[in-house]
């Protein structure tokens, strides 16, 4: 079992790696992180080209949702955007917030920091901005954002508990977030869930989908709703690199247990600080 600061650190390595490629290339491996596919096919994104804002040189193919279409953001809105990679959910966001709102993306590589803000500067975005950081520990003082997305990122926390009640930090009173991540409604193949590139492939680090949403209750949040829901098939030819063929046959012979889920939950608007609400 890998220790916490381990797979941070596998993270940050395969996402520095992710940051120098294109989306194609990501697209033809697993998840994009590493090539585990022979077809050029990504099993969990979903289609951002009609979206205003979209910039195809910020969508690197890693999502699992559209959180910002369901992220009810207005014009003038401080959104922040957990793994921001590239940029991708952070121009569409601005595309909703306008001109006169804000918007902060966090991530943990460098490389996509890096990538994220050559992409602004090119497109002349002078209202969103990208902070190297772990969100853990969101660096974005409290009671700030109205609003927070995320894309198939959290899966890749090893504390998952302490970003959900960081996010309720950083949100005002009133504010909500809508993310897309990946879940689990039953047990994965051991095999599957030791990989280091199903890990950095955003599978093998998903939890329960039950535990998950108690997270989110326990950090505070209110008036939960899941948005968008959808399973995930992880097809023969990546299965392949870690199960024998009776080992698949036994996996694809019970429901499906990877789901793809959009998930919504709102700040009180009497919550003064974190984990405190007055009326």
């Amino acid at each position: 079992m890998k220790t916490e600061a381990e797979i941070k650190e596998m993270v940050k390595q395969k996402y520095g790696e992710i940051a120098l490629q294109d989306k194609e290339s990501n697209q033809s491996s697993c998840c994009g992180s590493g090539s585990c596919s022979t077809e050029i096919y990504n099993i969990m994104s979903d289609d951002y080209t009609k979206l205003e804002g979209y910039d195809p040189h910020a969508d690197l193919g890693l999502g699992c949702g559209l959180p910002t279409q369901f992220a009810k953001i207005k014009k003038g809105d401080f959104v922040i955007d957990l793994g921001s990679g590239a940029g991708n959910d952070c121009f569409i966001a601005r595309a909703e917030t306008g001109q006169t709102g804000k918007v902060i993306g966090i991530d943990f590589t460098p490389a996509m920091i890096q990538k994220a803000r050559i992409n602004a500067e090119n497109l002349g975005f002078n209202n969103v901005e990208f902070r190297q950081g772990d969100i853990e520990n969101i660096p974005v003082t409290a009671n700030m954002a109205d609003v927070i997305v995320s894309n198939c990122v959290l899966n890749l926390v090893p504390n998952k508990k302490a970003v959900f009640e960081d996010i309720f930090r950083v949100l005002k009173p009133g504010g909500h977030f809508s993310i897309s991540d990946i879940v689990l409604t039953g047990e994965l193949p051991e095999k599957i869930k030791s990989a280091a590139e199903m890990y950095a492939g955003c599978v093998a680090s998903a939890i329960n989908k039950n535990e998950y949403l108690s997270y989110i209750v326990d950090a505070g949040f209110e008036n939960i709703q899941i948005q968008k829901e959808k399973p995930i098939i992880v097809p023969d030819d990546i299965l392949k690199d870690y199960l024998n063929a009776e080992e698949i046959q036994a996996y694809k012979s019970k429901p499906t247990s990877i789901f793809s889920i959009t998930v919504y939950g709102e700040k009180s608007a009497s919550c003064c600080e974190p984990q405190s609400c007055c009326c």
